[in-house]
């Protein structure tokens, strides 16, 4: 017998303000169609003043702890992936860790930007398979409209804000590929490609700076990057794309969601997309879409999932699952 990492539990949180692509018209030299034909994004969420990425992560946690019938007491981690923390300390997983009563355990944040939730859901697995922790909240939640230009058409109309959160529990298994829960993982960065993806800001510099973005060219390595990262996902579970029933990917630009699938050699309609609905929420995209697609009924028990994304880093990464 062997742990597994089994999802028992999903959630997601989006800010009241629905903010639709006409409302750029008055104030960018962009419209509706525009977006809409580069990215697949219709409309995103923007969090409320005095909102911040930590209640919305502790909103996405309450959701995903109820979808599991479980309490806080039951949690001995809290795994939060953003780039967009409350704070420059302590972490927001922290806050979260105390929003929610929980006085047990640990919590801590991951920074990998978009890929931030494909690096939460490996870490949290190794916690789980190393005993260290039996049931972990991994969490992706950001507040991009808070680092936006809002100048820069090509940038400020691709992003959003939100969280979503998966509970992930040890359970036995016979350590065979038709087992529950994480299968494999795969992990990449260059750094090499800082400038293609970055904030022209921080501590250091001190200046909070704004997102700025080489679209063309990370659509360029986000396609290729995507699928071999999957593809490699896939192989070290003994498994191929044959056998995935949903890619669950980071929901950036409908374009590049369409070019992994075509180059994984997968139909769109086994693809989850909420793109058009959330826009780009960085981090909190891939458990956003898992939730989404539960809800939908899209996402059964004993599905295999591919999740995939690529970040600023660049960083780049994929988890294969069974749900």
């Amino acid at each position: 017998m062997t742990r597994r990492a089994v999802v028992v539990g999903t959630g997601h949180y989006l800010p009241a303000r629905v903010v639709e692509n006409a409302e750029f018209e008055a104030s960018l030299e962009t419209t509706d169609d525009w977006i809409r034909s580069r990215s697949g994004i219709e409309r995103r969420h923007f969090a409320a003043e005095g909102e911040t990425t930590s209640d919305m992560a502790t909103a996405a946690a309450l959701a995903a702890l109820a979808d599991a019938g479980l309490e806080v007491e039951d949690v001995d981690a809290i795994v939060l992936a953003t780039s967009t923390a409350d704070l420059t300390f302590p972490s927001a997983a922290t806050m979260v860790q105390a929003k929610l009563g929980m006085t047990r355990g640990f919590a801590f944040d991951i920074q990998a930007v978009c890929a931030g939730f494909v690096y939460a859901l490996t870490n949290a697995n190794a916690l789980i398979l190393s005993g260290q922790a039996n049931r972990v909240l991994v969490i992706g939640a950001e507040t991009f409209s808070r680092i936006m230009d809002w100048s820069d058409r090509s940038t400020c109309v691709l992003f959003g804000d939100g969280a979503g959160a998966l509970v992930l529990e040890a359970q036995s298994a016979t350590g065979s590929k038709e087992d529950r829960g994480i299968l494999s993982t795969d992990l990449n960065s260059d750094g090499r490609y800082k400038d293609l993806l970055y904030v022209d800001g921080g501590v250091s510099t001190q200046n909070t700076g704004h997102l700025r973005m080489q679209g063309n060219q990370v659509f360029r390595h986000a396609v290729e990057k995507l699928a071999k990262t999957a593809t490699t996902a896939l192989e070290r579970a003994e498994l191929t794309t044959a056998d995935v029933d949903w890619i669950v990917p980071h929901q950036a630009n409908i374009r590049i969601i369409q070019g992994t699938a075509k180059k994984m050699g997968m139909s769109m309609e086994k693809v989850v997309v909420t793109v058009q609905d959330h826009g780009n929420t960085s981090a909190a995209s891939i458990p956003l879409a898992l939730s989404v697609g539960k809800s939908r009924g899209q996402i059964k028990a004993g599905d295999l999932i591919v999740t995939e994304a690529i970040g600023g880093g660049l960083a780049w990464g994929a988890v294969v699952l069974r749900w």
